[in-house]
C-alpha cells in the first residue's frame, strides 16, 4: 500500500535560524504585529510503499539530525495524521511539537508512533 507522507523539517531549539530572524524582522515592517519566535523550515512530501522506512530516511538524508528536527505525518482523506516523531538529542532526529501531536494522533500502518529524546 502506497502512503502519501509529509516530513516537516525545522531548526532545533537553540540553533541559529537566520531565515526565521529575517522573516520576524520583516513582518512588522509590513504592518504585521505580535509575531515572535519565527522558524523557517521545509516541507518534503513523498509517496512511500513502506512507511516504516520514513524515520530512517529522515535521519539519513531528509534532515540534518545535528541541527534539525523533523515530524513525519500521513496525508489521508481526513486531513493530516501524526505518523512518527523522535527526540531532539544529537544523532536522533526530531522533537515533536506537543500542540501538533495533540491535534493529530492517528498513525500510518506499519509505523508505531514514537517519541524519543529530551525535546
Amino acid at each position: 500500500m502506497t502512503v502519501r507522507a509529509r516530513v516537516l523539517v525545522k531548526p532545533k531549539a537553540g540553533i541559529l535560524d537566520p531565515q526565521g530572524q529575517a522573516v520576524e524582522r520583516a513582518l512588522p515592517a509590513l504592518g504585521f504585529t505580535g509575531v515572535r519566535n519565527v522558524n523557517v523550515g521545509r516541507l518534503i512530501e513523498l509517496d512511500v510503499d513502506d512507511p516504516a522506512q520514513l524515520p530512517a530516511m529522515c535521519e539519513r538524508l531528509l534532515c540534518n539530525p545535528l541541527i534539525e528536527d523533523y515530524v513525519v505525518e500521513s496525508v489521508d482523506s481526513a486531513g493530516v495524521a501524526e505518523l512518527a516523531a523522535s527526540g531532539s538529542t544529537i544523532g536522533s532526529s526530531a522533537r515533536a511539537d506537543s500542540q501538533h501531536v495533540a491535534s493529530v494522533g492517528a498513525e500510518l500502518p506499519g509505523v508505531a508512533q514514537q517519541s524519543r529524546g529530551n525535546g
